[in-house]
């Protein structure tokens, strides 16, 4: 298998960075489709129309429905079409950028990447969830590349809802492990190559980030101000997290995220709140060491990520079982995992990283 690396051609982080929109895309074309969410569009348009004033570009403004589902696609590419768009970019979450994606993929266009949370690592990465109309997963796209830019204004992320910060966190959490496992395994990136000495490094660089600077970001997010350790978590949750999830793969912590979506009770629950437990439970089944794992635990609860069953919504045991099946349902990256694990496995490691936390969060009492 051939090592590969890959990562946005351009990653632009700080605040005030919508004043550089134009600069940093002016190489694109003359006719920008802007895809938002609500809020999205709420915050950011009129910067970005200012870092537009005096030059020659047409810009469409566009919300989309919520969700990157086939027709949303579809409805985009027909907008692109008709004002001749040079250009799709993404304004808002993960959904909002899913769809600008695909988009642009489909119109052979290049894409540019603004999110307005760093709830997961969507914006580096070179693929799409895509939903069928009804909401239901549909299928998964992997692009050729990864986005032309990716431009992130701090200050639109310290002003958005702490929760969104967290999230990231978890999702960024699952990267080192999942990564180290993959390589050990020797299994394939989700690029589909071979991992680098770069994508290792930037994984390990992504959980020393959280470590450091995670609970700083917390509280600077928490008063909406922009400090280092903030600036350090978004590029965390956003490029070390994406880029090396991208080139370093996945293991057992995004499995236990697929399969908790079976479970009606976690719908509310948050990606990478379920991805942070997801950690805990690979830990539990490679027997870490007790150091590495009450490190991670103490990390979760200190942020807020769930080191429970309860806390991600599940009560009943045996609701567990539907979850541990799922996540090892045939073409899940759980099977990445040296000598692969069985669902009584995984089940068995959850409740462990269940007790272990419980058990934590009593001592703290």
């Amino acid at each position: 298998m051939l090592k590969l690396m890959r990562s946005p051609l351009k990653y632009v982080q700080g605040q005030g960075a919508l004043s550089a929109v134009y600069e940093e895309t002016k190489n694109l074309g003359t006719s920008f489709l802007f895809i938002c969410s609500n809020s999205g569009y709420k915050n950011c348009h009129e910067k970005i129309e200012k870092s537009f004033e005096g030059k020659e570009a047409e810009l469409k403004f566009e919300i989309f429905g919520g969700i990157s589902s086939i027709g949303e696609v579809e409805r985009m590419q027909k907008i692109v079409r008709e004002n001749q768009i040079d250009c799709v970019v993404a304004v808002g979450g993960g959904s909002a950028i899913d769809t600008a994606k695909a988009t642009a993929h489909y119109e052979k266009l290049p894409v540019v990447i603004i999110p307005t949370v760093v709830a997961t690592d969507a914006p580096c990465t070179g693929l799409s969830v895509i939903y069928n109309n009804d909401g239901s997963f549909s299928h998964y796209i992997f692009y050729p590349k990864n986005p032309d830019a990716v431009i992130v204004d701090s200050d639109i992320i310290a002003h958005a809802p702490v929760k969104f910060l967290v999230a990231g966190m978890g999702d960024a959490l699952g990267t080192y492990f999942e990564a180290r496992a993959c390589e050990k395994a020797k299994a394939p990136s989700l690029e589909n190559g071979g991992i680098t000495k770069s994508a290792m490094a930037l994984c390990k660089l992504c959980y020393e980030t959280l470590l450091e600077d995670g609970y700083k970001a917390l509280k600077a997010c928490e008063n909406q101000i922009v400090t280092p350790a903030l600036e350090a978590i978004i590029e965390a949750n956003t490029y070390l997290s994406g880029v090396g999830a991208d080139n370093g793969g996945l293991a057992v912590s995004h499995s236990v995220y697929n399969g908790f979506t079976a479970l009606e009770e976690c719908e509310a629950t948050m990606h990478g709140s379920v991805v942070a437990f997801g950690t805990l439970a690979q830990l539990v089944l490679e027997d870490a060491p007790a150091a590495e794992f009450n490190q991670v635990l103490e990390f979760c609860v200190s942020v807020g990520l769930p080191v429970t069953l309860k806390e991600i919504g599940v009560t009943d045991k045996e609701r567990v079982h539907i979850a541990a099946k799922n996540a090892c349902a045939e073409g899940e990256s759980i099977h990445n995992m040296i000598g692969d694990v069985t669902p009584e496995q995984l089940y068995d490691a959850l409740i462990a990283a269940d007790v272990l936390g419980q058990e934590y969060l009593a001592k703290r009492k």
